[in-house]
Order: structure tokens, then sequence, then C-alpha cells
């Protein structure tokens, strides 16, 4: 039985904000499917991990990524994607990274794109209110499948993660369980990645993904599970550390800070208590500067506290949840 030959490959989420969406760094290079930035790691030539992350990096996109951190180590068999297509017979292992822009880099690369990564996950904007997919397709679908089993134990688990993670039967949103939404999905059939891989790890030809209107574009290889790994990562951190300060520009009135984590969060937020907030954690203070590029009444201009942010510990952006109905 020959071995497989395991290779260390890196995978970049790239994020930037607007007031309208989040944003992430996608590639094309012949593909159907949109992908990460990914290339391998060379033991022999690359002295550190992210150090050969942010040299393709910027080889695949044209720009320097400034804040970067591990997320986490990818390599199912089946679901990650040899580097080179003539090599079968190579394990890939993918180690991610998640790193944060404060805006939208020109991309100089004509395979590289920023996409919404609600274009990928839309049932996870809740910022319009609680999504129509998730009643219309998803929940029917989802029950569907829990009812498949024949053992009654079964039924009752794969009702109750159903329920939890999609917010059903008054269960209340919980925005940080992204990954499980999608694993969810996957594991019923309903995330193309699915019938895809399948073929693959039976060794059959490759099979062409097209997703159902509503349910979000496939990613190649297993980039949209690395995705929902890095949403559900981000949207945990900005409530514990500060850094969607990584996301905003220098200056910043307080609705455009506010358009941020509702756009990382995927939820509305109450103006009142999102300012008390800020006035309570010492966050921000003001510039003595106004915005009037929006016109109307010019906003004042803010910026985050250094000294408090270098000083001291402190915590993040509270973001409750709605209710499931």
């Amino acid at each position: 039985m020959s071995e497989a030959r395991v290779i260390i490959g890196l995978s970049a989420v790239i994020v930037a904000i607007t007031e309208d969406a989040p944003y992430v760094v996608v590639t094309k290079d012949g593909g159907d499917a949109a992908g990460l930035p990914f290339g391998p790691f060379d033991p022999a030539g690359d002295r550190t991990l992210e150090l050969s992350l942010r040299g393709w990096v910027k080889e695949q996109t044209g720009f320097n990524i400034g804040y970067a951190e591990q997320l986490y180590t990818f390599g199912d068999r089946g679901r990650e994607m040899p580097i080179a297509e003539s090599a079968g017979s190579e394990r890939v292992i993918s180690i991610s990274y998640l790193a944060l822009t404060p805006s939208r880099a020109v991309l100089d690369r004509a395979a590289a794109r920023w996409r919404s990564w609600y274009d990928f996950f839309p049932w996870e904007d809740w910022r319009g209110g609680r999504p129509g997919v998730i009643d219309e397709i998803i929940a029917p679908r989802l029950k569907d499948w829990a009812q498949a089993t024949k053992d009654a134990e079964s039924v009752s688990q794969r009702r109750a993660r159903v329920r939890l993670a999609f917010a059903l039967d008054g269960a209340v949103w919980n925005e940080e369980r992204s990954l499980e939404r999608y694993e969810l999905l996957y594991e019923a059939g309903l995330a193309p990645e699915a019938e895809r891989d399948r073929a693959r790890f039976d060794g059959k030809p490759a099979v062409t993904m097209q997703s159902e209107a509503g349910l979000g574009e496939p990613m190649a290889s297993d980039h949209r599970r690395i995705l929902a790994t890095a949403i559900g990562r981000l949207r945990a951190k900005i409530k514990y550390r500060p850094v969607v300060f990584e996301l905003a520009p220098a200056q910043f009135t307080l609705l455009h800070l506010q358009r941020v984590v509702e756009a990382i969060a995927g939820l509305e937020l109450h103006k009142q208590n999102f300012r008390r907030l800020l006035d309570r954690t010492g966050l921000v203070e003001g510039t003595g500067q106004v915005d009037t590029s929006a016109g109307g009444r010019p906003a004042e201009l803010f910026r985050a506290r250094l000294d408090t942010l270098n000083e001291r510990p402190v915590g993040g952006v509270h973001v409750p949840a709605p209710r499931g109905e």
C-alpha cells in the first residue's frame, strides 16, 4: 500500500469591513469556485509559518497583510484539495490564519477579489431581520434530514442540533455558531461541497458544484469551512478583545464604528446602548474634529485610546442576540 505524502499548506482569511458588509479576499485560478488565498509551506526554505504566509499572500493579492493570528488546522481526508492536480496521493494539512485590515486594499492580481462573506453564508446576516431562507428552505430540509435516521435517539439529537444552531422553536440565535451551522448543512447534503467531497474520497471524477438559491456560493477545497470558522472566531473575539479597531480607520464616527460591529456580527445594535458601552469601557476618545463628508449635521470624529489598549487588558463590544422568532 502506497503512503500518502503529507504537505503543509497555509490558508488566509483576510477581512476588511465597510459599513455595508464584511469582505474577504478570494482568488480564482481557473477553477469554478472561489477560494481563499492558499499556498504551500516549505519547511526547508521558509523560516516561519507566518513569514511564509505573508510572502505568498503578497504574491497572490498584491498587498501586505497587517494583523494576523493562527486560526485552526484542517486536514480531513476527502475535504482538502491536492495542491497539484496530478498529486492525488498527497495529504494536505492546512493551517489557517485570520488577518485583519482597516480597508479594502487595491488587489492588483487578476484572480483576486474582495467578496462579502454573506455571499457564501446568507443565513448569517440578521441585520434586516431573520433571514427568510432559514424558515423557507433550511429548517424544512434539516428537519427532514433529522427524521431520516432510524434510531430514535439520533433523531432527537439531530433535532436538538438543528433547533439550537438555527434558532428554531423559540431558541435564541447565537451568531458565533457559524461553523456549526455550515457543518450541519454539509452533513445533511445541503452544501454542494459534500457531494464533491464524497466523489473525491471515492476516487470518482469531480462534480460541478451548484448551490440552491439562498444557500450561498460553494467554495474550493474546504475553504467555506475555514471561512465559517473565521467568522465565528471574529464574532466571539470582538466581545472580549478590542480587535474591532484593527478593522476601523485611525479616525471614525461612532456610527461608523457601530456599523462595523453590526457588519461583523450580522446583527443590528441599539445606538444609545452601544455608545453607553463605549463610554464605560473608555476605549475611544474624541479628536476635537468633525466629519462633514456625509452632508447634514457634522459628526464628531473619535479614535481608539491607544494608552488604554496598551496599558491594561480591556474587553470588547457586547453584542446582544435576537430571539429565534
